[in-house]
């Protein structure tokens, strides 16, 4: 899902396989239907031709300098990342510079800046018609941009460039990518049983610890629900049964600091945070001891990808560092942040779009014979308005990076840019798909935007590296596992309301959403649960 990179020498470990446990039993549902069937039968994907280069075409707006400028050297892009992280924040920051500008599309410095990244300057596009070009790999390049300006040591990931840093040019992207797609496809038929499991699991021991200590945190046991849905679906293995244990989504969450560090916000004293992880790299032999414990449980669970990894003419530790990331780093990352930002929207919205959910997705599952099916739930246009609106108002991956390929004319609404072969073009994705110009109410959570005539909308659904209109294919960069993502929340939405009746939160701010539990009141199978922040 959703999605980066730090810079040391290459880890020189040896990895040795561990004896694959079997798979677990699912666990039995509270909810008074029948055991979830899985009927997944679509293809992940349909390779693409090769991209090709066409030229620009003519703009009928009129030619704009881009406003904007990037400071003194040292000074502009200190400045711009104070203001980025604390003067102002992150969407204030950019706001203020449309203001300033009186433009969507300006130049600008992106974190980390010094001295980790040499060259912080990019040309921002903050609105949803400049934004696609991100996606045009015809246009621009996305080798090494994942992460943005900077790029994480490739000693993160066993000393390889893993597919996210690839640019489709690339001979090895295709066969990654493919890789990716083989895994979505042979283990298809494993998601919804595994998700009832997992998430079953989850909401029984969030109950347990609302009735013992009155709160419980959303948060923590997403973490392990998502981590161990993954493990369980797409590698048939229960991390709990293996030397890894819980510990999967803690190691992740360290590994991912490392990683990401020079663009986080961790709540540090503002000068200290500033002068640690965001202008100097955590070394990452710090590190290496957890994630060779997470490559050990991959490796011991993957041995049908790794063979087939060969037979695309990939070594088994290169299929596996970057199975490794594309689980813990795209999806379980995506899952962590997009689970509790879908509970905090639908929160908001109040019992009576919860009692429209609820009847809508029991009406279903009970004509269903009680079981869970895509068909089934390609039947309840609610529930799938309200996904496609939590991944446009709040997408689980924010940031976008493209490379001129050559020189380009880019439009706003307004007006023409002219950009230059290699400049770097940034796009904040939260502002392309709240565009008040293409959508109505854009800062408002809409659950039936995308129903009936508004399903002409999700062209302007970005989440993925592309519209939700489109497919991934070999020649894009547009996310492997974007339906997958989709079911996923699809499958907790439906979760949450077989389940519960209705509930009501309140969120605080971390990183990522923190969401605890602090009461509980049920009648006959209506359970409230009342959310606060942590103490």
């Amino acid at each position: 899902m959703a999605s980066s990179s730090l810079a040391f020498p290459a880890l020189q470990t040896q990895f040795q396989s561990l004896k694959k446990p079997s798979s677990p039993k699912p666990s039995t549902r509270r909810f008074s239907v029948r055991p979830i069937r899985a009927s997944i039968s679509e293809n992940p994907s349909v390779p693409g031709p090769p991209a090709t280069v066409s030229p620009s075409e003519p703009t009928k707006l009129p030619i704009r300098k881009i406003p904007g400028d990037h400071g003194l050297p040292l000074i502009g892009p200190f400045k711009d990342r104070l203001d980025y992280f604390y003067n102002q924040g992150r969407d204030e920051y950019f706001k203020s510079k449309i203001q300033k500008y009186r433009s969507t599309v300006f130049r600008a410095n992106m974190p980390p800046g010094p001295f980790i990244a040499p060259n912080p300057q990019v040309v921002v596009l903050l609105d949803g018609k400049s934004f696609p070009v991100l996606f045009d790999v015809t246009k621009v390049e996305k080798k090494d941009l994942f992460t943005g300006t900077f790029m994480p040591s490739t000693e993160l990931t066993g000393g390889y460039r893993v597919l996210s840093y690839l640019d489709p040019s690339e001979p090895k992207h295709a066969k990654l990518k493919q890789l990716m797609f083989y895994l979505l496809k042979s283990r298809r038929d494993h998601v919804i049983p595994e998700f009832n499991a997992s998430y079953t699991e989850l909401f029984t021991s969030l109950e347990k610890n609302l009735a013992l200590g009155g709160k419980a945190s959303f948060g923590e046991a997403n973490d392990q629900a998502a981590f161990n849905f993954l493990a369980r679906s797409w590698f048939g293995t229960d991390p709990a049964e293996t030397t890894l244990g819980l510990d999967g989504p803690g190691l992740v969450a360290k590994w991912v600091l490392f990683n990401l560090g020079p663009v986080l916000k961790l709540g540090l004293p503002k000068y200290l945070e500033d002068l640690t992880i965001h202008s100097f790299r955590l070394p990452p032999s710090l590190i290496k001891k957890s994630y060779q414990r997470l490559y050990d449980f991959f490796y011991a669970s993957s041995g049908f990808l790794l063979d087939e990894a060969e037979n695309l003419g990939i070594s088994r530790e290169e299929a596996c560092h970057n199975l490794l990331f594309t689980t813990c780093f795209n999806s379980f990352g995506g899952m962590r942040i997009l689970f509790p930002n879908m509970m905090k929207w639908l929160g908001r919205a109040g019992t009576k779009l919860h009692a429209r959910l609820a009847e809508e997705i029991r009406s279903v599952v009970r004509s269903n014979d009680g079981s869970i099916t895509m068909r089934g739930m390609e039947e309840m246009p609610l529930m799938k308005s309200v996904v496609y609106e939590a991944l446009r108002i709040e997408p689980p991956v924010s940031l976008q990076f493209g490379r001129a390929k050559r020189d380009l004319i880019i439009e706003s609404h307004d007006a023409a840019f002219e950009v230059k072969e290699g400049e770097m073009l940034f796009g904040f994705q939260p502002f392309a798909t709240k565009d008040p110009k293409i959508f109505t109410q854009a800062e408002e959570f809409v659950a039936d935007r995308f129903m009936g005539e508004g399903e002409k909308m999700l062209e302007h659904v970005l989440w993925s590296n592309g519209p939700e209109t489109e497919e991934p294919t070999l020649g894009n960069k547009q996310c492997a596992g974007k339906d997958f993502v989709v079911l996923v929340s699809r499958l907790f939405v439906v979760e949450l309301f077989l389940r519960y009746d209705s509930f009501e939160i309140e969120v605080a701010s971390v990183v990522g959403v923190a969401v605890m539990g602090t009461s509980i009141h049920m009648e006959t199978q209506n359970i409230i649960l009342h959310f606060k922040p942590p103490v």
